[in-house]
C-alpha cells in the first residue's frame, strides 16, 4: 500500500469555538500521538483527508503526516463525522513504524454466484469487516470469499477464507461468514373477524333455535 503525504498545521487554539471556525474555514481539527511522543493538536485540510479516506485503501491508508516539516508515517483512527451532513468533524492520527505490526479493520466482500441462489435460496452474510494484525506495509485493501460454490444449506466460516501472508486473523476462526439458505414460508392466517362473525352467526343461529323451541312450547301450552 502506497503513502500520501497530508499537511497539517499546528493548532494552538483550543476550544469549540476555535474548533468551529476552523470547520467553517475548511480545516478539521486533529491531534498526533503515539509512539511515546508527546500529542501535538494539528488542523488538516477536511477536503483533501476526505479525498485520502475515499480512496483503495481506506482508513487504512498510510498518511504522512507534514507537520510543518516534520513527517510522521501515522494512521487516521476515531473519526468523528456530522450527524446529519456526515462531515469529518475530528480526526486521531497514530503515530506508527513500518516494523511493527498494528491492528486495523478490512472491509470483507462476497464474490461470485451461489448456485444455491438459482434454485430459491438466499445469500447471508453475517461479518462484513474483519478485525487484523498486520504490518502497516501489508494490510489489504479488502479480503474476499468467494461463495461461487455454495448450494443451498452451505456455510463459510472464517477459517475457510483465504487470509493474505503476513496478516493475523483477530477473530473466532468458527465464526460464521455466509450462508445459503431458504426463505421462510409464512402461512397467513385467517382474518379475526371472519372466526367473530362465524361465532355470531353460530349464536344467533342458537338463539333463533331456542326461540323457536320457546315458541313450541308455548304454543303447546296455550292449546293444552
Amino acid at each position: 500500500m502506497a503513502d500520501v503525504i497530508l499537511t497539517a498545521t499546528a493548532r494552538l487554539e483550543k476550544g469549540s469555538r476555535p474548533a468551529g471556525r476552523l470547520r467553517r474555514s475548511g480545516s478539521v481539527p486533529a491531534v498526533v500521538y503515539g509512539l511515546e511522543a508527546d500529542a501535538v493538536p494539528v488542523t488538516v485540510s477536511e477536503r483533501e483527508l476526505a479525498h485520502i479516506l475515499a480512496g483503495e485503501g481506506g482508513t487504512n491508508t498510510l498518511i504522512r503526516l507534514d507537520v510543518e516539516g516534520d513527517r510522521q508515517l501515522t494512521l487516521a483512527r476515531q473519526l468523528q463525522r456530522h450527524p446529519t451532513r456526515g462531515d469529518l468533524i475530528h480526526v486521531d492520527f497514530v503515530r506508527i513504524r513500518r516494523d511493527v505490526a498494528v491492528a486495523a479493520e478490512v472491509p470483507l466482500h462476497a464474490v461470485g454466484e451461489a448456485p444455491g441462489t438459482r434454485d430459491g435460496g438466499l445469500l447471508e452474510q453475517l461479518i462484513f469487516t474483519l478485525s487484523i494484525e498486520a504490518m502497516p506495509a501489508s494490510i489489504p485493501n479488502e479480503i474476499e470469499v468467494d461463495v461461487s460454490a455454495l448450494e443451498i444449506g452451505d456455510q463459510i466460516r472464517l477459517s475457510e477464507i483465504a487470509i493474505p501472508a503476513g496478516v493475523a486473523l483477530q477473530q473466532d476462526p468458527e465464526e460464521l461468514v455466509v450462508q445459503v439458505i431458504m426463505p421462510r414460508i409464512v402461512e397467513a392466517e385467517e382474518p379475526a373477524e371472519e372466526e367473530g362473525e362465524e361465532g355470531l352467526e353460530g349464536e344467533e343461529g342458537e338463539g333463533a333455535e331456542a326461540s323457536a323451541e320457546g315458541d313450541g312450547d308455548s304454543d303447546d301450552e296455550s292449546s293444552d
